[in-house]
Protein backbone atom coordinates (compact mmCIF):
# COMPACT_ATOMS: atom_id res chain seq x y z
CA UNK A 1 0.00 0.00 0.00
CA UNK A 2 1.61 3.45 -0.61
CA UNK A 3 2.14 5.96 1.74
CA UNK A 4 1.64 9.67 1.03
CA UNK A 5 3.01 12.80 2.57
CA UNK A 6 3.56 16.15 1.86
CA UNK A 7 6.04 18.76 2.21
CA UNK A 8 5.87 22.29 2.58
CA UNK A 9 8.38 24.00 1.55
CA UNK A 10 8.77 28.26 1.98
CA UNK A 11 11.64 29.63 -0.12
CA UNK A 12 9.77 33.21 0.48
CA UNK A 13 7.12 35.24 1.49
CA UNK A 14 5.99 33.75 4.50
CA UNK A 15 7.34 36.81 6.99
CA UNK A 16 8.31 39.94 5.27
CA UNK A 17 5.47 40.31 3.06
CA UNK A 18 7.49 40.32 -0.10
CA UNK A 19 9.70 37.62 -2.37
CA UNK A 20 6.61 34.96 -2.69
CA UNK A 21 7.45 31.35 -3.13
CA UNK A 22 6.24 28.31 -1.92
CA UNK A 23 6.99 24.97 -2.39
CA UNK A 24 4.76 21.92 -2.39
CA UNK A 25 6.65 18.44 -2.26
CA UNK A 26 4.27 14.92 -2.74
CA UNK A 27 6.14 12.12 -1.42
CA UNK A 28 5.54 8.64 -2.28
CA UNK A 29 7.03 5.96 -0.17
CA UNK A 30 9.67 8.19 1.27
CA UNK A 31 10.55 9.02 -2.41
CA UNK A 32 9.22 12.91 -3.77
CA UNK A 33 7.15 12.15 -6.26
CA UNK A 34 5.90 14.99 -7.81
CA UNK A 35 6.57 19.22 -7.23
CA UNK A 36 4.61 22.03 -7.88
CA UNK A 37 5.66 25.60 -6.95
CA UNK A 38 3.32 28.49 -6.20
CA UNK A 39 4.36 32.58 -7.39
CA UNK A 40 7.93 33.25 -8.07
CA UNK A 41 8.51 36.65 -7.01
CA UNK A 42 11.38 39.30 -6.25
CA UNK A 43 11.69 41.14 -2.54
CA UNK A 44 11.93 44.89 -2.35
CA UNK A 45 15.30 46.06 -1.14
CA UNK A 46 15.84 47.83 2.53
CA UNK A 47 17.16 51.61 2.95
CA UNK A 48 20.65 49.77 4.23
CA UNK A 49 21.00 47.83 1.32
CA UNK A 50 22.96 50.19 -0.90
CA UNK A 51 23.08 49.31 -4.41
CA UNK A 52 20.71 46.22 -4.23
CA UNK A 53 17.77 46.95 -6.39
CA UNK A 54 15.59 44.22 -5.37
CA UNK A 55 16.33 40.62 -3.76
CA UNK A 56 15.06 37.01 -5.06
CA UNK A 57 14.67 33.81 -3.38
CA UNK A 58 16.89 31.35 -2.85
CA UNK A 59 16.34 28.32 -4.45
CA UNK A 60 19.56 26.13 -3.51
CA UNK A 61 16.95 23.74 -2.25
CA UNK A 62 15.60 22.60 -5.48
CA UNK A 63 18.51 22.60 -7.59
CA UNK A 64 19.02 18.55 -7.49
CA UNK A 65 14.54 18.49 -7.82
CA UNK A 66 13.85 20.14 -11.09
CA UNK A 67 12.72 17.22 -12.85
CA UNK A 68 10.22 17.09 -10.13
CA UNK A 69 9.13 20.07 -10.52
CA UNK A 70 5.31 19.67 -12.55
CA UNK A 71 4.29 23.21 -12.52
CA UNK A 72 4.49 26.96 -11.19
CA UNK A 73 1.37 28.07 -10.35
CA UNK A 74 1.06 32.36 -10.19
CA UNK A 75 -1.55 33.50 -8.12
CA UNK A 76 -1.94 37.07 -9.36
CA UNK A 77 0.21 39.73 -11.09
CA UNK A 78 2.34 41.86 -8.36
CA UNK A 79 5.65 42.08 -8.63
CA UNK A 80 6.15 40.35 -5.63
CA UNK A 81 4.90 37.13 -6.81
CA UNK A 82 5.88 37.44 -10.42
CA UNK A 83 8.87 38.98 -11.42
CA UNK A 84 11.73 36.66 -10.57
CA UNK A 85 10.57 34.02 -13.08
CA UNK A 86 13.32 35.73 -15.34
CA UNK A 87 16.00 34.54 -12.99
CA UNK A 88 14.82 31.10 -11.82
CA UNK A 89 12.38 30.00 -14.70
CA UNK A 90 15.14 27.99 -16.50
CA UNK A 91 16.88 26.50 -13.20
CA UNK A 92 13.82 25.31 -12.64
CA UNK A 93 13.31 23.38 -15.70
CA UNK A 94 11.22 25.13 -17.67
CA UNK A 95 8.45 23.55 -16.12
CA UNK A 96 4.46 24.73 -17.43
CA UNK A 97 3.07 28.12 -15.65
CA UNK A 98 -0.15 28.66 -15.05
CA UNK A 99 -2.23 31.91 -14.64
CA UNK A 100 -5.47 34.19 -14.97
CA UNK A 101 -5.49 36.34 -18.02
CA UNK A 102 -3.65 39.54 -17.05
CA UNK A 103 -1.59 37.53 -14.81
CA UNK A 104 -0.26 35.80 -17.33
CA UNK A 105 0.00 38.54 -19.27
CA UNK A 106 2.11 40.93 -16.71
CA UNK A 107 4.69 37.97 -16.47
CA UNK A 108 4.90 37.30 -19.97
CA UNK A 109 6.03 41.17 -20.78
CA UNK A 110 7.96 41.33 -17.30
CA UNK A 111 10.22 38.31 -18.43
CA UNK A 112 10.36 39.68 -22.20
CA UNK A 113 12.11 42.88 -20.62
CA UNK A 114 15.46 40.65 -20.24
CA UNK A 115 15.06 38.43 -23.43
CA UNK A 116 13.04 35.07 -21.84
CA UNK A 117 10.11 34.47 -24.15
CA UNK A 118 7.94 32.43 -22.18
CA UNK A 119 4.24 31.48 -23.04
CA UNK A 120 2.14 31.38 -19.96
CA UNK A 121 -0.52 28.94 -20.04
CA UNK A 122 -4.18 31.20 -19.17
CA UNK A 123 -6.60 29.30 -16.67
CA UNK A 124 -9.97 28.85 -16.62
CA UNK A 125 -12.06 29.05 -13.66
CA UNK A 126 -14.01 26.09 -12.09
CA UNK A 127 -11.93 23.77 -14.14
CA UNK A 128 -9.89 21.39 -12.48
CA UNK A 129 -6.11 20.88 -13.55
CA UNK A 130 -3.38 18.06 -12.90
CA UNK A 131 -0.09 17.33 -12.46
CA UNK A 132 1.31 13.98 -11.11
CA UNK A 133 -0.76 13.70 -8.23
CA UNK A 134 -1.16 16.72 -7.64
CA UNK A 135 -5.20 18.14 -8.73
CA UNK A 136 -5.59 22.12 -8.20
CA UNK A 137 -8.51 24.58 -8.96
CA UNK A 138 -8.25 28.36 -9.27
CA UNK A 139 -10.43 30.40 -7.37
CA UNK A 140 -11.91 34.19 -8.22
CA UNK A 141 -10.73 36.45 -5.19
CA UNK A 142 -10.68 40.21 -5.03
CA UNK A 143 -7.42 42.11 -4.17
CA UNK A 144 -5.82 45.63 -5.28
CA UNK A 145 -5.08 44.57 -8.77
CA UNK A 146 -7.64 42.13 -11.17
CA UNK A 147 -7.40 38.53 -12.27
CA UNK A 148 -6.34 37.62 -8.45
CA UNK A 149 -6.47 33.83 -7.45
CA UNK A 150 -6.24 31.57 -4.53
CA UNK A 151 -5.57 28.16 -4.93
CA UNK A 152 -7.08 24.76 -3.68
CA UNK A 153 -4.76 22.32 -4.29
CA UNK A 154 -5.70 18.57 -3.85
CA UNK A 155 -3.65 15.86 -2.81
CA UNK A 156 -3.98 11.75 -1.50
CA UNK A 157 -3.15 13.66 1.51
CA UNK A 158 -5.47 15.62 1.96
CA UNK A 159 -6.72 19.18 0.44
CA UNK A 160 -4.72 22.47 1.07
CA UNK A 161 -5.79 26.17 0.57
CA UNK A 162 -3.44 28.83 -1.05
CA UNK A 163 -4.83 32.18 0.01
CA UNK A 164 -2.43 34.10 -0.86
CA UNK A 165 -3.02 38.11 -1.08
CA UNK A 166 -6.72 38.95 -0.69
CA UNK A 167 -9.94 40.50 0.50
CA UNK A 168 -13.94 40.21 0.11
CA UNK A 169 -14.83 43.30 -1.95
CA UNK A 170 -18.35 42.61 -2.64
CA UNK A 171 -18.69 45.48 -4.79
CA UNK A 172 -15.33 45.41 -7.05
CA UNK A 173 -15.61 48.55 -9.61
CA UNK A 174 -14.89 45.99 -12.24
CA UNK A 175 -14.54 42.28 -12.56
CA UNK A 176 -16.48 39.62 -10.53
CA UNK A 177 -16.69 39.60 -6.73
CA UNK A 178 -15.38 36.59 -4.84
CA UNK A 179 -16.23 33.25 -5.76
CA UNK A 180 -18.05 32.32 -2.06
CA UNK A 181 -19.66 29.60 -3.61
CA UNK A 182 -16.38 27.46 -4.94
CA UNK A 183 -14.72 28.51 -0.93
CA UNK A 184 -17.53 27.37 0.27
CA UNK A 185 -17.47 24.28 -0.89
CA UNK A 186 -13.71 23.55 -0.85
CA UNK A 187 -14.23 23.94 3.00
CA UNK A 188 -17.48 21.48 2.87
CA UNK A 189 -15.05 19.17 1.07
CA UNK A 190 -12.81 19.33 3.60
CA UNK A 191 -9.58 21.35 4.03
CA UNK A 192 -6.44 19.93 5.80
CA UNK A 193 -4.76 23.55 6.05
CA UNK A 194 -5.57 27.32 4.98
CA UNK A 195 -2.11 29.53 4.26
CA UNK A 196 -3.54 32.54 4.61
CA UNK A 197 -3.03 35.99 3.84
CA UNK A 198 -2.43 37.79 7.18
CA UNK A 199 -1.33 41.63 6.25
CA UNK A 200 -4.30 43.11 7.99
CA UNK A 201 -4.63 41.03 10.94
CA UNK A 202 -4.25 44.16 13.05
CA UNK A 203 -7.20 46.20 11.55
CA UNK A 204 -10.67 45.43 12.69
CA UNK A 205 -13.68 44.96 10.34
CA UNK A 206 -13.82 44.71 6.60
CA UNK A 207 -11.62 46.12 3.98
CA UNK A 208 -13.15 48.81 2.47
CA UNK A 209 -14.31 48.58 -1.02
CA UNK A 210 -12.31 49.85 -4.21
CA UNK A 211 -15.30 51.98 -5.29
CA UNK A 212 -14.53 54.89 -2.64
CA UNK A 213 -11.14 55.53 -4.09
CA UNK A 214 -12.96 56.19 -7.08
CA UNK A 215 -15.65 59.06 -5.86
CA UNK A 216 -12.07 60.55 -3.76
CA UNK A 217 -10.92 60.72 -7.24
CA UNK A 218 -13.34 62.33 -8.54
CA UNK A 219 -13.91 64.59 -5.90
CA UNK A 220 -10.42 65.96 -5.19
CA UNK A 221 -10.53 66.32 -9.23
CA UNK A 222 -13.58 68.61 -9.06
CA UNK A 223 -11.52 70.90 -6.55
CA UNK A 224 -8.32 70.74 -8.78
CA UNK A 225 -7.46 74.00 -10.85
CA UNK A 226 -4.00 73.10 -12.10
CA UNK A 227 -2.80 69.96 -13.28
CA UNK A 228 -3.96 66.33 -11.68
CA UNK A 229 -1.39 63.78 -10.69
CA UNK A 230 -2.36 60.19 -9.59
CA UNK A 231 0.69 58.06 -8.13
CA UNK A 232 -0.17 54.12 -7.23
CA UNK A 233 1.26 50.80 -8.30
CA UNK A 234 1.65 50.09 -11.65
CA UNK A 235 0.07 47.05 -11.57
CA UNK A 236 -3.05 48.54 -9.93
CA UNK A 237 -5.43 48.48 -12.73
CA UNK A 238 -8.64 48.66 -10.67
CA UNK A 239 -7.04 51.71 -9.18
CA UNK A 240 -5.67 53.60 -12.60
CA UNK A 241 -9.23 52.77 -14.15
CA UNK A 242 -11.16 54.78 -11.69
CA UNK A 243 -9.04 57.77 -11.88
CA UNK A 244 -9.19 57.66 -15.65
CA UNK A 245 -13.34 57.30 -15.36
CA UNK A 246 -13.12 60.97 -13.55
CA UNK A 247 -10.57 62.43 -15.74
CA UNK A 248 -12.94 61.51 -18.75
CA UNK A 249 -16.02 63.06 -17.00
CA UNK A 250 -13.56 66.63 -16.11
CA UNK A 251 -12.41 66.30 -20.01
CA UNK A 252 -8.63 66.03 -18.87
CA UNK A 253 -6.03 64.65 -21.39
CA UNK A 254 -4.28 61.34 -19.75
CA UNK A 255 -0.71 61.01 -20.11
CA UNK A 256 1.27 57.79 -18.12
CA UNK A 257 4.61 58.15 -16.63
CA UNK A 258 7.01 56.02 -15.71
CA UNK A 259 8.35 52.84 -17.67
CA UNK A 260 6.04 50.25 -16.03
CA UNK A 261 3.46 52.39 -16.18
CA UNK A 262 3.20 52.70 -19.62
CA UNK A 263 3.80 49.10 -19.88
CA UNK A 264 1.11 47.76 -17.76
CA UNK A 265 -1.51 50.40 -18.77
CA UNK A 266 -0.95 48.75 -22.33
CA UNK A 267 -1.33 45.58 -21.17
CA UNK A 268 -4.66 46.29 -20.20
CA UNK A 269 -5.56 48.52 -22.47
CA UNK A 270 -5.06 45.58 -25.39
CA UNK A 271 -7.66 43.07 -23.44
CA UNK A 272 -10.15 45.53 -22.58
CA UNK A 273 -9.44 46.15 -18.99
CA UNK A 274 -8.39 49.92 -19.32
CA UNK A 275 -10.85 51.44 -21.87
CA UNK A 276 -9.45 54.63 -23.08
CA UNK A 277 -11.67 56.74 -25.87
CA UNK A 278 -8.18 57.51 -28.11
CA UNK A 279 -8.95 61.63 -27.88
CA UNK A 280 -8.55 61.25 -23.86
CA UNK A 281 -4.79 59.70 -24.43
CA UNK A 282 -1.77 61.86 -24.88
CA UNK A 283 1.94 61.46 -24.97
CA UNK A 284 4.41 62.92 -22.53
CA UNK A 285 5.66 65.49 -25.46
CA UNK A 286 2.43 66.54 -25.52
CA UNK A 287 1.37 67.90 -22.35
CA UNK A 288 2.76 71.63 -22.70
CA UNK A 289 0.11 71.72 -25.58
CA UNK A 290 -2.63 72.25 -22.66
CA UNK A 291 -3.17 74.10 -19.86
CA UNK A 292 -2.87 72.61 -16.59
CA UNK A 293 -6.47 72.18 -15.98
CA UNK A 294 -6.82 69.89 -18.98
CA UNK A 295 -4.40 67.31 -18.05
CA UNK A 296 -4.55 63.79 -16.06
CA UNK A 297 -0.79 62.83 -14.92
CA UNK A 298 -1.11 58.66 -13.97
CA UNK A 299 2.54 58.44 -12.49
CA UNK A 300 4.67 55.74 -11.28
CA UNK A 301 7.04 56.30 -8.17
CA UNK A 302 4.79 55.84 -5.22
CA UNK A 303 7.06 54.25 -3.03
CA UNK A 304 9.53 56.93 -3.63
CA UNK A 305 11.87 55.10 -6.02
CA UNK A 306 14.69 57.16 -6.44
CA UNK A 307 14.77 56.87 -10.43
CA UNK A 308 11.14 56.93 -11.07
CA UNK A 309 9.00 58.89 -12.30
CA UNK A 310 7.78 60.94 -9.76
CA UNK A 311 10.53 60.99 -8.19
CA UNK A 312 12.33 62.79 -11.02
CA UNK A 313 9.26 65.32 -11.60
CA UNK A 314 9.92 65.99 -7.61
CA UNK A 315 13.60 67.06 -8.76
CA UNK A 316 12.73 68.93 -11.30
CA UNK A 317 14.40 66.50 -14.21
CA UNK A 318 11.58 66.23 -16.24
CA UNK A 319 11.40 69.09 -19.35
CA UNK A 320 7.69 67.91 -20.07
CA UNK A 321 6.29 68.48 -16.12
CA UNK A 322 6.83 70.83 -13.91
CA UNK A 323 4.86 71.03 -10.42
CA UNK A 324 3.19 74.13 -9.92
CA UNK A 325 1.18 75.49 -7.37
CA UNK A 326 -2.62 74.86 -7.79
CA UNK A 327 -1.29 71.22 -9.04
CA UNK A 328 -2.90 68.47 -6.53
CA UNK A 329 -0.77 64.97 -6.13
CA UNK A 330 -2.89 62.37 -5.19
CA UNK A 331 -0.82 58.87 -3.16
CA UNK A 332 -3.37 56.12 -3.80
CA UNK A 333 -1.14 53.10 -2.09
CA UNK A 334 0.64 53.05 1.26
CA UNK A 335 4.04 52.46 1.73
CA UNK A 336 5.18 49.21 1.39
CA UNK A 337 6.67 48.08 5.22
CA UNK A 338 10.15 49.62 5.25
CA UNK A 339 9.44 52.04 2.74
CA UNK A 340 8.03 54.85 4.67
CA UNK A 341 11.14 57.14 4.94
CA UNK A 342 11.67 57.16 1.15
CA UNK A 343 8.03 58.05 0.44
CA UNK A 344 7.74 60.59 3.30
CA UNK A 345 10.82 62.72 1.70
CA UNK A 346 9.07 62.47 -2.20
CA UNK A 347 6.20 64.09 -0.39
CA UNK A 348 8.12 67.05 1.32
CA UNK A 349 10.14 67.40 -2.03
CA UNK A 350 6.50 67.59 -4.12
CA UNK A 351 5.27 70.07 -1.07
CA UNK A 352 8.04 72.50 -1.53
CA UNK A 353 7.67 72.44 -5.21
CA UNK A 354 4.08 74.02 -4.63
CA UNK A 355 1.63 70.77 -4.88
CA UNK A 356 -1.31 70.01 -2.77
CA UNK A 357 -0.37 66.50 -1.81
CA UNK A 358 -3.00 64.09 -0.29
CA UNK A 359 -1.84 60.85 1.08
CA UNK A 360 -3.42 58.03 3.34
CA UNK A 361 -2.69 59.66 6.49
CA UNK A 362 -4.81 62.87 6.25
CA UNK A 363 -7.73 61.00 4.06
CA UNK A 364 -9.07 58.08 5.20
CA UNK A 365 -10.77 57.41 1.60
CA UNK A 366 -7.75 57.72 -0.86
CA UNK A 367 -6.58 54.25 -0.67
CA UNK A 368 -8.52 51.11 -0.09
CA UNK A 369 -6.06 47.95 0.97
CA UNK A 370 -6.02 45.32 -1.33
CA UNK A 371 -5.54 43.50 2.15
CA UNK A 372 -8.38 41.43 4.31
CA UNK A 373 -8.85 42.90 8.10
CA UNK A 374 -9.85 40.67 10.95
CA UNK A 375 -13.32 40.16 9.88
CA UNK A 376 -12.24 39.51 6.17
CA UNK A 377 -9.53 36.78 7.31
CA UNK A 378 -12.26 35.17 10.03
CA UNK A 379 -14.46 34.62 7.17
CA UNK A 380 -12.25 32.58 5.03
CA UNK A 381 -11.46 30.71 8.08
CA UNK A 382 -15.47 29.63 8.93
CA UNK A 383 -15.95 29.43 5.03
CA UNK A 384 -12.62 26.38 4.70
CA UNK A 385 -12.73 25.14 7.76
CA UNK A 386 -9.50 24.21 7.85
CA UNK A 387 -8.46 21.24 10.42
CA UNK A 388 -4.55 23.47 10.46
CA UNK A 389 -3.74 27.15 9.81
CA UNK A 390 -0.31 29.23 8.58
CA UNK A 391 -0.68 32.59 8.33
CA UNK A 392 1.42 33.78 4.93
CA UNK A 393 2.39 37.21 3.67
CA UNK A 394 3.07 38.87 6.50
CA UNK A 395 5.55 40.19 9.13
CA UNK A 396 5.69 38.36 12.64
CA UNK A 397 3.15 40.76 14.69
CA UNK A 398 0.70 40.17 11.48
CA UNK A 399 1.34 36.77 12.01
CA UNK A 400 1.29 36.70 15.67
CA UNK A 401 -2.09 38.84 15.54
CA UNK A 402 -3.62 36.31 12.64
CA UNK A 403 -3.42 33.42 15.53
CA UNK A 404 -5.19 35.50 17.66
CA UNK A 405 -8.08 35.80 15.52
CA UNK A 406 -7.90 32.20 15.11
CA UNK A 407 -8.28 31.60 18.51
CA UNK A 408 -11.56 33.70 18.77
CA UNK A 409 -13.32 30.92 16.26
CA UNK A 410 -11.88 28.37 18.84
CA UNK A 411 -8.79 27.10 17.31
CA UNK A 412 -6.01 25.35 19.29
CA UNK A 413 -2.40 26.31 20.02
CA UNK A 414 -1.89 22.98 18.18
CA UNK A 415 -3.87 23.52 14.93
CA UNK A 416 -2.27 27.02 14.17
CA UNK A 417 1.28 27.58 13.15
CA UNK A 418 3.70 30.37 12.89
CA UNK A 419 6.56 29.62 10.53
CA UNK A 420 10.16 31.35 8.97
CA UNK A 421 11.63 31.11 5.54
CA UNK A 422 13.81 28.02 5.10
CA UNK A 423 11.19 26.33 7.87
CA UNK A 424 9.54 23.24 6.28
CA UNK A 425 6.13 21.40 7.69
CA UNK A 426 5.21 17.80 6.82
CA UNK A 427 1.54 16.96 6.49
CA UNK A 428 -0.01 13.41 6.50
CA UNK A 429 -3.74 12.57 6.61
CA UNK A 430 -5.31 14.29 9.50
CA UNK A 431 -1.81 15.42 10.97
CA UNK A 432 1.13 17.63 10.67
CA UNK A 433 4.64 17.77 11.86
CA UNK A 434 7.83 20.40 12.06
CA UNK A 435 9.86 19.30 9.19
CA UNK A 436 13.59 20.19 8.97
CA UNK A 437 14.95 23.93 7.47
CA UNK A 438 16.08 24.44 4.96
CA UNK A 439 19.15 26.76 3.98
CA UNK A 440 17.95 30.33 2.49
CA UNK A 441 19.36 33.66 2.26
CA UNK A 442 18.40 36.79 0.10
CA UNK A 443 19.94 36.78 -3.21
CA UNK A 444 21.09 40.42 -4.13
CA UNK A 445 20.51 41.88 -7.36
CA UNK A 446 22.14 45.13 -8.84
CA UNK A 447 23.00 46.92 -11.55
CA UNK A 448 25.97 44.61 -12.43
CA UNK A 449 24.78 40.87 -11.52
CA UNK A 450 22.37 38.59 -9.41
CA UNK A 451 24.47 37.17 -5.47
CA UNK A 452 27.64 38.90 -6.65
CA UNK A 453 26.50 41.67 -3.66
CA UNK A 454 27.07 39.66 -0.22
CA UNK A 455 27.23 41.21 3.54
CA UNK A 456 30.78 42.25 3.53
CA UNK A 457 29.43 44.04 0.32
CA UNK A 458 26.49 46.17 2.04
CA UNK A 459 28.36 46.84 4.84
CA UNK A 460 31.54 48.07 3.06
CA UNK A 461 28.71 50.14 0.88
CA UNK A 462 27.72 51.41 4.11
CA UNK A 463 30.81 52.91 5.55
CA UNK A 464 31.46 54.86 2.09
CA UNK A 465 27.71 56.27 2.73
CA UNK A 466 28.47 57.52 6.30
CA UNK A 467 32.43 57.72 6.37
CA UNK A 468 33.88 58.03 3.07
CA UNK A 469 37.10 56.25 1.75
CA UNK A 470 40.74 56.36 1.79
CA UNK A 471 42.57 55.19 -0.94
CA UNK A 472 46.87 54.58 -0.38
CA UNK A 473 48.89 53.87 -3.51
CA UNK A 474 52.22 52.40 -2.87
CA UNK A 475 54.38 52.61 -6.02
CA UNK A 476 57.81 50.49 -5.38
CA UNK A 477 60.54 48.72 -7.81
CA UNK A 478 61.19 45.68 -7.99
CA UNK A 479 62.95 45.70 -5.21
CA UNK A 480 60.60 46.96 -3.11
CA UNK A 481 61.60 49.96 -2.53
CA UNK A 482 59.56 53.41 -2.65
CA UNK A 483 60.03 54.99 -6.01
CA UNK A 484 57.95 57.91 -4.65
CA UNK A 485 56.40 59.13 -1.74
CA UNK A 486 52.95 57.02 -0.54
CA UNK A 487 49.74 59.01 -2.71
CA UNK A 488 46.16 59.26 -0.55
CA UNK A 489 42.83 59.80 -2.01
CA UNK A 490 40.48 60.44 0.22
CA UNK A 491 36.73 60.97 -0.72
CA UNK A 492 33.94 62.40 2.09
CA UNK A 493 36.76 61.73 5.04
CA UNK A 494 38.48 64.66 5.69
CA UNK A 495 38.91 67.91 3.73
CA UNK A 496 41.09 71.18 4.66
CA UNK A 497 44.51 71.99 7.06
CA UNK A 498 43.72 68.65 8.86
CA UNK A 499 44.46 66.25 5.48
CA UNK A 500 47.95 67.02 5.02
CA UNK A 501 48.71 66.37 9.12
CA UNK A 502 46.88 63.11 9.31
CA UNK A 503 48.01 61.93 5.89
CA UNK A 504 51.69 62.64 6.77
CA UNK A 505 51.61 60.58 10.32
CA UNK A 506 49.75 57.93 7.75
CA UNK A 507 52.84 58.60 6.09
CA UNK A 508 55.12 57.69 8.63
CA UNK A 509 52.72 54.55 10.08
CA UNK A 510 53.86 52.90 6.32
CA UNK A 511 56.85 53.25 6.77
CA UNK A 512 57.37 52.32 10.34
CA UNK A 513 55.43 49.11 9.42
CA UNK A 514 56.89 47.94 6.15
CA UNK A 515 60.57 48.62 6.11
CA UNK A 516 60.76 48.51 2.61
CA UNK A 517 64.51 49.56 2.30
CA UNK A 518 66.15 46.38 4.82
CA UNK A 519 63.02 43.51 3.85
CA UNK A 520 63.88 42.40 0.01
CA UNK A 521 60.77 39.70 0.21
CA UNK A 522 57.15 40.89 1.36
CA UNK A 523 54.21 39.25 1.31
CA UNK A 524 52.16 42.22 0.28
CA UNK A 525 48.64 40.71 0.90
CA UNK A 526 49.48 40.33 4.43
CA UNK A 527 50.95 43.42 4.72
CA UNK A 528 47.80 45.04 3.14
CA UNK A 529 45.85 43.86 5.59
CA UNK A 530 48.08 44.66 8.69
CA UNK A 531 48.98 47.90 7.06
CA UNK A 532 44.87 49.00 6.37
CA UNK A 533 44.49 47.70 10.37
CA UNK A 534 46.67 49.80 11.23
CA UNK A 535 45.84 52.94 9.20
CA UNK A 536 42.27 52.65 10.64
CA UNK A 537 43.18 52.96 13.98
CA UNK A 538 44.83 55.79 13.25
CA UNK A 539 42.23 57.17 11.43
CA UNK A 540 39.70 56.48 13.96
CA UNK A 541 41.85 57.89 17.33
CA UNK A 542 42.77 61.47 15.31
CA UNK A 543 39.27 61.86 13.82
CA UNK A 544 36.63 59.99 15.40
CA UNK A 545 35.52 58.30 11.89
CA UNK A 546 36.49 54.92 10.20
CA UNK A 547 36.50 55.41 6.87
CA UNK A 548 36.87 52.49 4.25
CA UNK A 549 40.72 51.88 3.62
CA UNK A 550 42.14 50.28 0.66
CA UNK A 551 45.97 49.82 0.13
CA UNK A 552 46.76 49.47 -3.73
CA UNK A 553 49.99 48.56 -4.52
CA UNK A 554 52.25 48.99 -7.78
CA UNK A 555 55.42 47.44 -8.62
CA UNK A 556 57.33 48.52 -11.55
Amino acid sequence: MNHYKLHFVPLGGIVGVTKNMYVYELWENDTIKDIIIVDCGIGFSKETDFGVDFVIPDIRYLEDKKDKVRAILLTHGHEDHITALRFHYEKLGKPPIFASRLTALLAEAKCKEFGLQLKINTISYHKEYQWGLFDAQFIELTHSIPDTTHILIKTPVGNLYHGSDFKFDLTPPYGNPPDFYTIAKAGKDGVLCLLSDSLGSENPGFTASEKIVGRTFTDKMRDTKGTFYMTTFSSNISRIRQCVESAITFNRKICFLGRSMRQNTKLAHDINYLPIPHEYSIKEEEIQKYRPNQICLIVAGSQGQYDSALSKIANNLNKNVKIKKGDTVIFSSDPIPGYENEVYDLIERLSMAGASIVYSDIHEELHASGHGNQEDLKLLMRLTKPKYLIPIGGTIRHQQQYLQLAKELDYSENQTFLMKEGETRWFELNKTYKGEVVPTKNIFVDAYGIGDVGNVILRDRETLSQEGIVIIVLIVNQDNQFIMRPQFVSRGFVFGKGEKQLFEKAEREIEKLLKIREEQKINWDQKKQSLIKRLENLFYKETGREPLVAVEVIQV
